[in-house]
């Protein structure tokens, strides 16, 4: 999988992926990043990617004209073929899906906007894809755009040691993670559930799925409205609201 991000601060995203499990997947080329200042593509002798807002208003807009170009540069003949993701509040929320979605892809490239925004153009003719974090005001796309890399990284096979590793993370199945313990076996008087200790793999396995339904009924039910449950698990979120009932 390759990556191009485009950005004006390419700075952000040094420790980011420099570090742990990105930095693992670079060193074994199973993924490759490649920062784009759009500044480099701004034309005339202050490189000027912003300007006013037509109509008025606060704030300063990014020029289409470089993000454009740069895109244009990077792809080459190969505009058109490869998605071009636009990190935008007006996107469609990024979730584990649209991770495993786009990790079948073989390169994306990311635009992080900034200020008021881009110009309406980069929307409608360059970005063939939008994708939000959520529901909250950044300063700009690199943050969204760490997240897209990281979370689609992590589904790349290879990339983790476990290979059902990424199956088993929250969302992964629809559902939050159940609960993990370590050792000692009981710290400061609170004990590892027994079950975990009792070498029995199917006990254990129903346990976790179990408390992963109890955390995700809890927590999140909303979730529990896609997730693919089997008889057992509705069987056992019947007994959760009876005994809220009781």
């Amino acid at each position: 999988m390759h990556f191009d991000i485009l950005t004006l601060f390419p700075g952000l995203f040094a420790g980011v992926f420099e570090e742990s499990i990105l930095k693992r997947a670079r060193e074994a080329g199973l993924v490759t990043i490649a920062l784009h200042n759009i500044r480099d593509y701004a034309s005339g002798r202050h490189r000027i990617t912003d300007d006013l807002p037509y109509g008025g208003g606060g704030g300063m807009i990014m020029k289409p004209e470089p993000i454009f170009a740069a895109v244009e540069a990077i792809l080459g003949d190969q505009l058109g073929r490869v998605p071009v993701i636009l990190l935008t509040p007006r996107g469609r929320t990024f979730t584990q899906q649209i991770a495993r979605e786009l990790s079948r892809q073989r390169r994306l490239v990311l635009i992080c906007g900034r200020y008021e925004g881009v110009d309406e153009r980069v929307h409608q003719y360059l970005a063939t894809d939008e994708v939000s974090i959520g529901d909250y005001v950044l300063s700009g796309g690199e943050i969204p755009a760490m997240v897209l890399v990281d979370a689609i990284t992590r589904l790349i096979p290879g990339v983790l040691g476990e290979p059902t590793a990424p199956f088993e993370d929250s969302y992964a199945e629809g559902l939050l993670e159940y609960p993990h313990y370590t050792r000692p076996p009981v710290f400061r008087g609170h004990a590892v559930p027994e079950v975990l200790l009792s070498g029995n793999h199917a006990e254990i396995v129903r346990w976790r799925r179990q408390q992963a339904l109890r955390l995700t009924w809890e927590r999140r039910p909303d979730l529990l409205e896609r997730a693919r449950l089997t008889d057992a698990d509705r069987a056992y979120l019947r007994q959760l609201e009876d005994e809220r009932k009781s």
